[in-house]
């Protein structure tokens, strides 16, 4: 990509990040849930099994914990109940939200990015910019995906700082991220976010309205938290190969899924002057 076309790109992602700092009403809920599931629900059930002198507690946590595979439970750490359940929920329990938290947050900005430039007036200006086709759609995939990922590696620190802090004493010391965490954050978590992000942008420059591209992503997106959950907890739970082949098999679905949603990026339609499909 030629130096032109990259800061093409990165004036359209520029334009459509600076929109949303300016806009609390959106960024504030998304903020407040990504604190809850990162640090509020984890410190505050690690501190109950770590602190609560309640044996009924621990041996209901690890009744629960039973359903985890057999290489699960044979990585469990910790000598006493406390510690292998604290282990336990550190490492499996919430894998699955960092890929469903961010997903959810790059969604809500990927539904509204193109449409609205409709809804505002300004997909006028937009399509007749210098701006190809390509690059404004490369442009709101950036802006799309920038406040996912700054969600999920933010996020990530607060959560390891959090598990480390409450359940590190209980076993030895820092114990978090463990091999497939980074794992998970790094190589699988991308390209989902990559592959539900070529789906919305799909239908949010095909609808009228950010009403209807809200609902239908929704509609459409679910199919792909349900699976990323299944595949954030099969890179926790399964073997090492295993993972690096799902998340390959991701990455080869995003690249697929976000050169076939680039077409769905035109001049008319961001006009307006194509009926939507």
């Amino acid at each position: 990509m030629s130096r032109f076309r990259r800061s093409t790109v990165w004036l359209v992602a520029r334009t459509d990040l600076r929109q949303l700092k300016e806009s609390p009403d959106f960024w504030v809920p998304m903020l407040i849930l990504a604190a809850l599931f990162f640090v509020a629900a984890p410190a505050g059930l690690l501190w109950i099994v770590t602190h609560v002198d309640n044996a009924s507690i621990v041996a209901r946590v690890s009744t629960t914990l039973d359903v985890l595979p057999a290489s699960a439970k044979a990585a469990v750490h910790g000598r006493s109940p406390q510690a292998k359940a604290a282990y336990s929920l550190s490492v499996f329990l919430f894998a699955p939200l960092a890929v469903i938290v961010p997903m959810t947050i790059s969604t809500a900005v990927g539904a509204n990015i193109i449409v609205g430039e409709k809804e505002r007036g300004t997909g006028e200006f937009l399509a007749h910019s210098p701006a190809t086709e390509r690059d404004i759609y490369l442009g709101k995939l950036v802006a799309s995906l920038v406040p996912g990922y700054l969600t999920t590696i933010v996020g990530f620190l607060l959560y390891s700082l959090v598990v480390n802090l409450i359940a590190g004493p209980k076993l030895g010391g820092w114990f978090f991220p463990t091999g497939s965490w980074w794992l998970l954050m790094l190589w699988v978590v991308p390209p989902f976010l990559a592959l539900t992000l070529s789906v919305v942008l799909r239908l949010s420059a095909r609808v009228r309205s950010a009403a209807a591209a809200q609902q239908a992503s929704g509609l459409v997106t679910l199919p792909l938290i349900l699976l990323s959950y299944g595949q954030s907890s099969g890179a926790v739970f399964g073997s090492l190969r295993g993972a690096l082949v799902l998340g390959a098999v991701s990455w080869l679905a995003a690249i697929v899924g976000l050169h076939r949603g680039a077409r769905a990026v035109t001049r008319e339609r961001l006009l307006g002057a194509e009926s939507a499909a």
